[in-house]
């Protein structure tokens, strides 16, 4: 038995999603004209209550023309030092938008207010103009940890007095969601801009959203072009960002479910000094030995996953492990 538990990226379109993917109508994006493109950003938009979308191949695409659209060359943004648009993006801030970042560190990923209003900059020459606060939901990087709408109000709050763009990638936006128990509807309230990934836990084979007001859209259209990410018939791909929004967002719960099993038997296992808290489909633990002899033993039982430190250990959840593969994996934990 294999088991894939290196990310949530690696699954397969089901059945249903490549049906819908099949039967898409389809048109020249670029030129505005495919229907189903169209649909996926209209649907988006109004999901999360901003005014218009634009479909990309990426999260790190939709999350670097979100930064390019919201700042200047010589300004400052504020993240998490774990944040993936600081980690993961291939020095994206700097190069594609000449931006610094001023690095916090959060809960587990986790910002609060308090924590960013001493680092937002006083208007001086000698100083970077702090121009936007970027948050992570859920955070990749803290196993899984979410944000709250009432965890994220005093923030917007926060920057709309002082004047500052405010972003999300929502690489597991949905997680985060089900999780929480919050609307997506009310992200619009408190956001300038959203990253929504279909690519994650929904499981489609590419794609994201970035959501924003229509003038903010309509520029990220260019910057989109400039960053080479204008596809053409692009409907085949929506349509299984709709599919997912349709079929993929309720089950995440199930993600969760196994998440929290296998984090219980980790839990008990000797050789594992410390389990994160798991609150969505991410599992990070510690262990004795360094991470890459724990890796070369479950990949001899069939089991792939990933380091993310010498001693640290990445388990994801997602739609292609189902109940006798948790099963599998316990019993395997429990051998090693």
């Amino acid at each position: 038995m294999i088991v894939d538990l290196r990310s949530d990226t690696v699954t397969k379109p089901t059945p249903g999603m490549l049906e819908a993917m099949m039967n898409a109508k389809i048109g020249d994006d670029v030129f505005g004209e495919d229907e189903t493109v169209n649909e996926l950003e209209e649907k988006s938009a109004r999901l999360f209550g901003m005014e218009a979308g634009i479909f990309c191949p990426s999260g790190t695409m939709t999350n670097q023309i979100a930064i390019k659209c919201f700042t200047q060359p010589l300004d400052e943004l504020i993240a998490d030092q774990t944040a993936h648009i600081y980690r993961y993006e291939g020095g994206g801030i700097a190069f594609n938008s000449g931006v610094s970042t001023r690095l916090l560190n959060g809960e587990r990923g986790i910002l609060t207010a308090d924590m960013i209003e001493p680092e937002i900059n006083a208007e001086n020459v000698h100083y970077p103009h702090t121009s936007l606060v970027a948050l992570e939901n859920t955070v990749n990087k803290g196993g899984g940890a979410c944000y709250t709408i009432e965890q994220i109000k005093p923030i917007a709050a926060l920057c709309k007095n002082k004047g500052l763009k405010l972003h999300l990638d929502g690489a597991r936006i949905f997680n985060a969601l089900v999780k929480t128990g919050d609307k997506a509807a009310d992200y619009g309230k408190y956001f300038d801009g959203v990253s929504v990934c279909l690519s994650k836990g929904l499981g489609s084979p590419v794609g994201s959203v970035f959501l924003a007001d229509k003038q903010t859209i309509k520029y990220a259209r260019r910057v989109r072009k400039v960053f080479g990410g204008g596809m053409r018939q692009a409907g085949f791909l929506a349509a299984a960002g709709i599919y997912a929004l349709d079929h993929h967002v309720e089950r995440l719960k199930i993600d969760h479910s196994h998440a929290a099993i296998l984090a219980d038997k980790l839990e008990k296992c000797a050789w594992i000094t410390n389990v994160l808290p798991v609150d969505t489909n991410i599992i990070l633990f510690d262990t004795a030995e360094p991470a890459a002899i724990i890796l070369d033993k479950l990949a001899a039982q069939g089991i792939k996953a990933l380091s993310t430190d010498k001693h640290r250990i990445r388990f994801v959840l997602h739609l292609d492990v189902f109940p006798e593969q948790v099963e599998y994996v316990v019993k395997v934990l429990g051998t090693l």
